[in-house]
């Protein structure tokens, strides 16, 4: 590789921050500015046709398998690359933020894999996207240990061969980094410098240390979004002169139309594939804001009334375990998000029994491996797998010939027997405001009522408040959901934070911020296609 030339990119509207310079180098700048130059025209180009996708939806209220891949759906003879040693077991992956206290307990968790998230799991400060890098840096020359100074507790890794994979988790194709443009002034998408960096700086390390640079993909829409990541990962490769295949890549399935290219988006990334994830959350988020006007049949109950148990969800996960094992990549199950109390143990104890009930499902469906939210839940959902799997690091000769999902059973909503609440619809609110408080203060993982939650779960939040007051939906209370109905609701959840944190702290906090925020993607006629988008907007730092 001959020295590039300086970087094209310039960093605006950011303060210096310690150490940038060790990640923002001229070298690690000139190969995202590549990245930019080759493939943000082709990213521009795919969330065009993400609009007229949607547009094609809103008018037809249905989705099919698609009639021009369907000669890759048939042949039986294609696989996707054997797995890497580091990512052949992958029974319990831990997810978060890229922080440093994150960091080193998310590696000692004893689980077989971290998603280290720049993306749902983190706000996107200049600091957070920078330091993220830094700490996964620190991580794999071990030169993470430190001291919390307000605790004075300490944390340092343990040894190599106890510590989780690290699959590092980019931005969405939809979201820019605002912070670092080229000499037009067009941002580079974020994506591109979560993944420009962490390659850069990583994948040779990486290799030496018996790894690899590994991936998840999230809020893939179409196998040609995919294809779009494999010439990324096909010219990256090149362009460091590592071996072609050395990358692997997880595809979240967490948008209802890849749920129909399951097997087209394995396909485009056949040798750079290591699995799908059942990224349920973001699911239900992508049913609601397809279908958001396609009348009663296509509004979703109260968020925690969908459990993986519905029909609709059931078909979802079983066409991902048999396509999965019927190409040989690895199928990694939906997330457990609760954050066990330290004072009620009932509430833990109830809550434990449900993750065990959940991984148990995974487990027995024939899912390789699942997501958990937190330690404490590392050991139940290992003990779900460990009796399934026994010594196997998974379960691909599980081939589910026995699933035959339709097309019309992917989207059957209304099979579902739960109707909307009053109550759901006050929980909704509630987690709209106090979550994206929160990220406005650059938090994007946060714990509300014990469960962890993200930007999906607070998409979802907005989206059905949008749903059911434009669905003309009545709540079990007999109240008709209007956005009068919605005000009011948020209204009262601002004054009880108030009362609830007091004075000082509701003035030093976005509450208000975040109450307007919530309001306006949930009320506006035209619906914000991500939440994220105008909250960036609002985001300092």
């Amino acid at each position: 590789m001959s020295a590039p030339a300086p970087s094209p990119l310039a960093i605006v509207d950011a303060e210096p921050l310690p150490r940038q310079e060790e990640v923002l180098t001229d070298t690690a700048l000139a190969f995202v500015a590549e990245l930019h130059r080759r493939f943000t025209p082709r990213r521009d180009e795919l969330l065009a046709r993400r609009a007229e996708r949607r547009a094609e939806i809103a008018r037809t209220s249905t989705l099919d398998f698609l009639p021009e891949t369907a000669a890759i759906r048939a042949d039986d003879s294609w696989k996707v690359a054997p797995a890497p040693p580091a990512l052949e077991d992958r029974r319990v992956e831990i997810t978060g933020p890229t922080d440093r206290k994150m960091t080193v307990n998310a590696l000692n968790s004893g689980a077989k894999v971290w998603l280290a998230d720049f993306e749902d799991a983190s706000a996107p400060t200049w600091e957070n996207v920078v330091t993220g890098q830094l700490n996964l840096i620190d991580a794999y020359t071990r030169a993470i240990d430190f001291t919390d100074p307000r605790s004075g507790k300490s944390y340092a890794l343990r040894p190599a061969e106890e510590l989780a994979t690290v699959v590092t988790r980019p931005r969405g194709w939809h979201l820019d980094e605002r912070h670092l443009t080229d000499p037009d002034g067009t941002p580079v998408p974020g994506a591109l410098v979560d993944f420009g960096l962490y390659f850069f700086h990583n994948a040779k390390r990486l290799i030496d240390l018996g790894k690899g640079p590994y991936f998840y993909l999230p809020k893939t829409e179409s196998h040609l979004e995919a294809r779009l990541w494999n010439d990324v990962f096909v010219f990256a490769q090149d362009y460091l002169g590592i071996p072609q295949g050395t990358v692997r890549a997880t595809v979240l399935i967490e948008t209802i139309t890849a749920a129909y290219e399951m097997e087209e988006i394995l396909y485009e990334l056949r040798d750079h594939a290591s699995g799908l994830n059942a990224g349920r959350w973001d699911y239900l988020f992508s049913i609601v804001k397809n279908f958001r006007d396609g009348g009663e049949k296509f509004v979703l109950p109260d968020r925690n009334a969908v459990t993986m148990t519905a029909p609709f969800m059931r078909a979802y996960t079983e066409l991902l375990v048999r396509t999965c094992h019927r190409r040989g990549a690895h199928a990694i199950g939906g997330m457990a998000a609760f954050i066990p109390s330290r004072r009620d143990a009932e509430v833990n104890k109830v809550a434990f029994e449900k993750v065990r009930a959940d991984k148990d499902r995974e487990a027995n469906d024939g899912f390789d491996g699942s997501w958990v939210a937190h330690p404490d839940l590392v050991p139940i959902a290992m003990e779900s797998f460990d009796r399934v799997l026994g010594d196997k690091p998974h379960q691909k000769d599980r081939l589910r010939e026995d699933v035959d999902v339709k097309a019309a059973d992917l989207i059957a909503v209304d099979s579902l027997d739960a109707r909307p609440t009053y109550a759901g619809l006050v929980n909704a609110v509630q987690v709209g405001i106090r979550y994206i408080e929160a990220w406005l203060r650059g938090m994007g993982a946060v714990a509300i009522f014990n469960l962890m939650e993200d930007a999906a779960t607070a998409e979802i939040s907005r989206s059905q408040i949008w749903q059911w007051i434009n669905a003309g939906v009545v709540l079990d209370n007999g109240e008709r959901v209007t956005a009068e109905l919605a005000r009011e609701v948020a209204a009262e959840e601002l004054a009880n934070i108030r009362a609830e944190a007091g004075e000082e702290a509701f003035a030093s906090g976005n509450w208000q911020q975040a109450h307007d925020l919530l309001l306006k993607v949930a009320l506006d006629e035209d619906y914000a296609d991500f939440l994220t988008l105008p909250a960036y907007e609002q985001l300092k730092g």
